[in-house]
């Protein structure tokens, strides 16, 4: 969804429920579940407020089972208008690293629900907080079977390290 900066009513603009973006993200497995935005003009920024739910399909980082993963999420973003390179140098402030630019007077709504989403994804996600992962031994999945395997010895060459936190001086 294109919004143009310049048509933004000055009491702002409610974008309510997932039919206003039917498909707002690349990847079509990904899915948005509830949408409640508020967009409003503050000169030539603008600010997008409100709240995301989405269900992401995610591999677990420990057993490589495939889940879905519901995410919710605030949305609080602020967009100033793109700069053209080379008119004018221009130094950042601190608060300034927290914008994001729109072009051509136009936002893409859409692209900032992406970019919310993702960005609220989990770097290494779980399927469950207790996970059990793969046996290192046969890679069974030990949330499906109990493994049987023997424990792999440790590597020799590692012993001396063992307990090397336990001989270092505390601080």
């Amino acid at each position: 969804m294109l919004i143009r900066v310049s048509e933004i009513p000055a009491e702002g603009l409610s974008i309510q429920g997932v039919d206003v973006l039917p498909e707002p993200y690349h990847d079509s497995s990904w899915r948005l579940l509830r949408l409640s935005l508020f967009v409003e003009k503050d000169d030539a920024d603008v600010f997008v407020r409100g709240q995301v739910e989405a269900s992401v399909p995610q591999v677990c980082g420990r057993c490589l089972e495939r889940f879905p993963l519901r995410v919710e999420l605030p949305i609080d973003a602020r967009f100033a208008p793109k700069r053209v390179p080379g008119k004018e140098d221009v130094e950042l402030a601190s608060d300034d690293l927290e914008i994001d630019f729109y072009a051509d007077d136009m936002l893409n709504l859409a692209q900032v629900v992406e970019t919310e989403t993702t960005l609220e994804l989990p770097m290494k996600p779980l399927c469950r907080e207790g996970c059990r992962g793969l046996c290192p031994v046969c890679g069974g999945n030990r949330n499906l079977v109990e493994c049987a395997c023997a424990v792999k010895p440790s590597d020799l060459r590692f012993a001396v390290l063992k307990d090397l936190a336990a001989r270092l001086p505390s601080k």
